[in-house]
């Protein structure tokens, strides 16, 4: 159920999809002061001087969230805009033998901090993606990051969650449905993206 009302038809009423066009774009809009300019550059900054220094990033989220780990994973591995080396970029959401081996023998609470522990180094990034900030296997990943020495950026939605205590970077983003805000975490990840690879080509 779409407690927002703009996914499911009411009575046999159609999506109201000039409300829904209108609120993605007010999220759009709003990413400039929340999660605001600073903290998407500083976020960028941990990504890129991990990178730099011989490092790597790993991404966790789940349903749509781990569409988008997926997606950035992508645009780090390949490219955003830049000719450029292949950034080490991994989506903890991809390997189905590891994700249910994990799931069958600890619980699918520890799929992506198993895989954290094993192949998560001191200095790597951890990119955390919850919309509503409190998925439990997202929040023990960014645990293991931190006992393990990984540097922590959360994309979440507009409540707080635990994820502003555990990572070095928040990331709110202001929406009123899981969807808007995966469209927000998909805007600031290119974004992010982007000022890596600036950065990392030295422009």
């Amino acid at each position: 159920m779409d407690p927002e009302g703009f996914g499911e038809p009411q009575g046999g009423a159609p999506m109201d999809v000039g409300g829904w066009l209108a609120a993605s774009a007010s999220v759009a809009a709003s990413l400039a002061e929340r999660p605001g300019v600073a903290a998407v550059e500083r976020a960028a900054g941990l990504v890129a001087d991990a990178l730099a220094a011989g490092g790597q990033v790993l991404l966790c989220g789940n349903g749509g969230s781990a569409a988008d780990a997926q997606h950035l994973a992508a645009e780090l591995v390949g490219r955003l805009a830049l000719e450029r080396p292949a950034y080490r970029a991994v989506a903890l959401t991809t390997d189905t033998s590891v994700l249910t081996a994990v799931g069958n023998d600890y619980g699918y609470a520890e799929v992506f901090a198993r895989q954290v522990e094993g192949i998560g180094r001191p200095g790597d990034v951890l990119l955390a993606l919850s919309t509503s900030g409190r998925s439990e296997n997202v929040l023990r990943a960014a645990a293991a990051a931190r006992q393990g020495g990984l540097r922590v950026v959360a994309f979440l939605g507009p409540e707080p969650s635990p994820l502003d205590q555990t990572a070095d970077v928040a990331l709110h983003v202001d929406g009123d449905a899981a969807g808007l805000v995966q469209q927000g975490h998909i805007t600031i990840g290119h974004a992010l993206c982007g000022w890596v690879e600036a950065r990392l080509a030295g422009r």
